[in-house]
């Protein structure tokens, strides 16, 4: 059976107007089976009219369309007679871009709103009818008083007259509240209506298709060259290995480095699994000792990523030069990765750096192959199981990149690991023996650079103490606290401080992604 290319897939197009919602735009397209892609607010008309999109959709924003700074796109966009789709920023830049009138409105309405629909249009067929309510999820300070010609509402809220617009002649639309996100529970729904509705989408974008398209690209790129690939043992560098060994064989070398960093016993169960499981060869790497210099009295969290980063790759091309002729690097960058790392497609901010994104160093000996990288995580598990991993691989809980090193804040020491690796061990057997441990997104310790006074055995204490962090989440770009019931709680936190030497305190983070982030630093 044949796939469709890249270039075959009904395509639509997201404008970054600086949205950290902006992947989870695109994210939501792509459960539709829809291909997309995510560019700068500012893309040429002529990039676009070459890309060939079934639609376009401009994603929110904080700036306001008034502001003097605020990003514009091209206003031809909107008379090229592709149907486009505007978010929260995104219908208020339309409005502005067409002749409407934006304004600060009188109060700011941000979280859970009921939207009233005044009529269901296309964008609302079989998901509400007239008169009837929805919950939707708002996050904006200005709204639209006066719509363009030829535009009609569709919806309101009690403090947004315009919550949703249509000129349904020229598929344009507008929705001041964000359907991407789960608080909005119609939302998947209300995008499905625009690409298949409205743009007259095809399915064609699956894992199957991917990696087809992947493996083609693969071989173009890399001929008969060798390539080392950077392996933790994770889903993300398991699966660029597997791909990569079905595209070139034995020109691929997998390398991994153990860093010091590591949960306990995960660097022989990757060994284990590579070698028995998968009979790809493995070079092992014992390089702790490189690592814990390099980290030596660092605290901060940046630096402490971006010298990781450094150490990976001296190791990496040091092994490559005593394999020879190897040319290229091949590790499992993900989307998320490069969004939350550096501003490379619009003006979302930068939200930390990841060791093998940010921390990498501005010379390189070896050329980067990162074939996951337009992929999120639930899009790399299915890619998976297409290519026959085993479920208990597949349905591993993420690990950092930096591992370790950024869930003990402040200085990394053998002692500080020690600590919260056996912290770490108590919270995933307390997790799996309570069944909770795949029913969340991830399940991990952090240690605290703070002592607190505590009572053990009738003498006082001073000791550290140890959060712990526990979320569920679709793709790791939003997340909310596990609500955990109390007795797995205590039992974790009974554990920890019993048998972990030098803790006397547990405490639950109960903060979701945003505002905080999943990992501490």
């Amino acid at each position: 059976m044949k796939y469709a290319s890249k270039a075959q897939f009904d395509r639509i197009l997201i404008l970054d107007f600086g949205s950290q919602y902006t992947q989870l735009i695109a994210r939501r397209v792509r459960e539709c089976q829809i291909y997309s892609e995510i560019h700068p607010y500012d893309i040429p008309v002529e990039r676009v009219r070459a890309l060939s999109p079934k639609g376009i959709i401009f994603s929110g924003g904080p700036a306001s369309i008034y502001q003097k700074e605020a990003p514009l796109c091209d206003p031809y966009l909107l008379r090229m007679g592709i149907p486009v789709l505007g978010i929260c920023y995104g219908m208020q830049l339309i409005s502005h871009l067409l002749g409407g009138e934006v304004v600060r409105s009188e109060r700011r309405e941000y979280g859970k709103a009921r939207l009233i629909l005044d009529r269901p249009g296309r964008l609302f067929k079989k998901i509400g009818t007239e008169g009837g309510a929805l919950e939707v999820w708002m996050s904006h300070g200005d709204q639209v008083r006066r719509l363009p010609s030829g535009f009609r509402g569709l919806a309101h809220s009690r403090n947004t007259p315009f919550a949703a617009i249509e000129d349904a002649a020229k598929r344009i639309y507008g929705l001041q509240f964000h359907p991407e996100v789960v608080h909005t529970p119609k939302g998947l729904e209300i995008i499905r209506n625009f690409l298949f509705e409205i743009c007259g989408c095809s399915r064609l974008w699956t894992m199957q298709s991917f990696l087809e398209e992947a493996a083609r690209d693969l071989r173009k790129r890399i001929g008969s060259r060798k390539v080392i690939c950077a392996l933790s043992g994770g889903i993300d560098s398991t699966v660029v290995a597997l791909l990569l060994h079905r595209v070139i064989g034995d020109r691929l070398k997998c390398i991994f480095v153990n860093n010091g960093l590591l949960r306990k016993n995960e660097a022989s169960q990757v060994v284990r699994l590579f070698q028995h499981h998968f009979n790809i060869p493995l070079i092992y790497v014992d390089a702790e000792d490189h690592f814990l210099k390099r980290l030596r009295g660092i605290t901060d969290p940046e630096e402490k990523r971006k010298r990781i980063g450094r150490a990976f790759i001296s190791v990496f091309e040091r092994e490559a030069k005593k394999i020879g002729g190897v040319e290229y690097l091949a590790q499992g960058t993900l989307y998320p990765d490069v969004i939350e790392s550096v501003s490379t497609k619009g003006p979302s901010s930068k939200i930390k750096s990841h060791h093998n994104v940010g921390g990498l160093p501005e010379r390189m000996r070896l050329k980067l192959v990162e074939p996951l990288r337009e992929l999120f995580k639930d899009e790399v598990r299915e890619l998976g199981r297409v290519l026959g991993l085993p479920k208990e691989v597949v349905g591993r809980q993420p690990f950092p990149g930096p591992g370790l090193a950024i869930r003990v804040i402040g200085e990394v020491t053998r002692d500080r690991l020690e600590i919260v690796r056996a912290a770490d061990e108590i919270v995933i057997q307390e997790m799996e023996k309570a069944h909770w441990l795949d029913r969340v997104w991830q399940s991990f310790a952090i240690l605290l650079p703070v002592k607190t006074v505590g009572v053990m055995g009738d003498e006082r204490s001073y000791e550290h103490a140890v959060a712990l962090r526990v979320v569920r989440s679709q793709d790791g770009m939003t997340a909310d606290w596990a609500r955990l019931p109390h007795p797995v709680l205590g039992e974790i936190a009974n554990r920890i401080i019993n048998e972990v030497k030098g803790v006397n305190r547990v405490v639950y983070d109960i903060s979701s992604k945003p505002p905080s982030t999943i990992e501490w630093e």
